[in-house]
Parts: structure tokens; C-alpha cells; sequence
């Protein structure tokens, strides 16, 4: 029995819910759903632009897709340690 072709639906699936503690547990798994898609494929594609965000994710304390982005100017936001967004994420120590 042949297996469908993955959808954008299925991406969406995966990344919809990821936070930064999963978010290299499910590139992982968007990587493999893809694997066997051509480079030039559109839901191929769309994954490789998921992969950038779980991969900033993963250096990130939320998505935070949503609502208006703390001011780093309100008082106490330096005793804020898990302050970065995906948008935003936490420079990476090398």
C-alpha cells in the first residue's frame, strides 16, 4: 500500500502546535515527511520555511505569532530570562 503525498495541512499539523522544547523533536519529523518530495515541490518548499522557524524556535521561549511584543523598556524585563520570541530568538553560544 502506497502512502499519500504529504499537504501543507500536514505541516501545519506538526508546527502548529510546537513549542521550544519540542521544536528539533518535530523539524525532525517535518524533515522526513518531506524527504522523498522533489527540491522544486510546493509543499517541499513550504516545509523548508517551517524548518526555519522551528529551527528559531528552538532557540526561542515561544512563537509568540500573536498579540503585541513585550516593550524590553518595561521595568523588570532584564529578570525576564525566557523573553525571546521565535521572531526574536536567544543568540546562539557556540
Amino acid at each position: 500500500m502506497a502512502s499519500s503525498e504529504p499537504t501543507r495541512d500536514d505541516i501545519d499539523a506538526l508546527v502548529g502546535p510546537a513549542t521550544p522544547h519540542f521544536a528539533y523533536q518535530l523539524r525532525a519529523r517535518v524533515r522526513e515527511l518531506v524527504a522523498g518530495l522533489p527540491e522544486d515541490h510546493e509543499v517541499r518548499r513550504y516545509a523548508e520555511e517551517k524548518l526555519v522557524l522551528l529551527d528559531r524556535l528552538g532557540h526561542a521561549s515561544s512563537k509568540a505569532e500573536e498579540g503585541p511584543h513585550e516593550s524590553a523598556s518595561r521595568p523588570g524585563w532584564g529578570e525576564i530570562p525566557s523573553s525571546a520570541p521565535a521572531a526574536r530568538p536567544l543568540p546562539r553560544r557556540t
